[in-house]
């Protein structure tokens, strides 16, 4: 008896809130279809895989498929890479993102501030493709605009596409220069939200800009960005492929400091056409990213629950 009443309120809800239901359909079928169901292709990670069989009809190799991966000798120095631009990617950008909301809010001419917004929004817009063409013509030793200005004050020419130990750097200005205007949205509209009595308060009270900026913008917008945070978190072995790609390209000697998972994933899979081994590269990465979240998630839920995601 108790198993009907409860399949006919579960009915009964979904008659009450059909419309809703009817709403939410189209983005689930979205989900389901190209989020969910492509994840079935990680059989691939555990076969070996040929045209003739596919997916479904190719045969088993278990293991194989990681045991190259991890053998190959470039697993370590890939993760390596790869988590090491992430943490610099994540904190020098949240920073960045961070100094530039305050540094719109704190901008008093409303056309300068629009001005200002949308300079710093423009290179979100610009493809990683152009991006590579500019970096180029800024560091190329022939053609470089940084070379000429070197070379015309007496300098030597500086070869940057042969000098490793330079790309970290570039890796990293580009990133955040891409990406700061769209980060520092989020981070203005947490600031915008604050309650301006508080600030007024403050004020009364002596404080100055700074400390207006520590003592109550930065602990105000700490829940934003705590979520942030952790969220890229989630994604922290998962490399820019768009960023290393176009900048770096297939120059090996820059591997050592460039290579990340995504780009030794792409050549496995375009040199050896290995889609077996493309696949395990690609489910160990996801791997690696859920534990970091759960991790991460929880350690911020042992300090504060109501910053945890979940």
């Amino acid at each position: 008896m108790r198993g009907k009443s409860g399949l006919k309120g579960f009915l009964k809800k979904l008659h009450k809130y059909r419309v809703y239901l009817l709403m939410l359909a189209p983005a689930v079928i979205y989900t389901l279809i190209f989020a969910y169901y492509p994840m079935t292709g990680i059989v691939m990670a555990f076969k070996k895989y040929n045209y003739a069989g596919g997916i479904w009809g190719s045969p088993w190799n278990g293991f194989e498929n990681f045991k190259f991966f991890f053998k190959s000798g470039q697993a370590g120095m890939v993760t390596r890479n790869t988590v090491l631009y992430n943490i610099a990617f994540i904190l020098l950008g949240t920073f960045t993102q961070v100094a530039v909301a305050v540094f719109l809010t704190e901008i008093h001419g409303k056309k300068f501030r629009k001005i200002s917004q949308s300079m710093m929004f423009l290179p979100y817009f610009i493809s990683w493709v152009i991006v590579g063409v500019m970096a180029f013509n800024i560091f190329s030793s022939d053609y470089g605009f940084l070379n000429r200005i070197i070379t015309s004050l007496g300098g030597e020419k500086i070869a940057f596409y042969t000098t490793p130990k330079a790309w970290p750097f570039i890796l990293i200005f580009f990133n955040i220069w891409k990406g700061v205007g769209y980060g520092s949205v989020m981070y203005l509209a947490a600031i915008m939200g604050i309650d301006t009595s508080i600030y007024e308060a403050a004020e009364i009270d002596g404080a100055n800009v700074f400390q207006r900026i520590t003592k109550v913008t930065v602990p105000m917008i700490m829940p934003t960005m705590i979520i942030l945070l952790l969220m890229s978190v989630g994604g922290i072995f998962k490399g820019n492929f768009d960023l290393f790609y176009n900048l770096v390209g297939n120059n090996g000697l820059l591997y050592n400091y460039t290579d990340v998972i995504d780009t030794l994933a792409m050549r496995a899979l375009i040199s050896s056409n290995d889609f077996g081994m493309s696949a395990a590269i690609g489910l160990f990465q996801s791997v690696l990213c859920l534990l970091t979240v759960t991790i991460v998630n929880k350690l911020v839920s042992m300090y504060d629950r109501e910053y945890a995601l979940f």
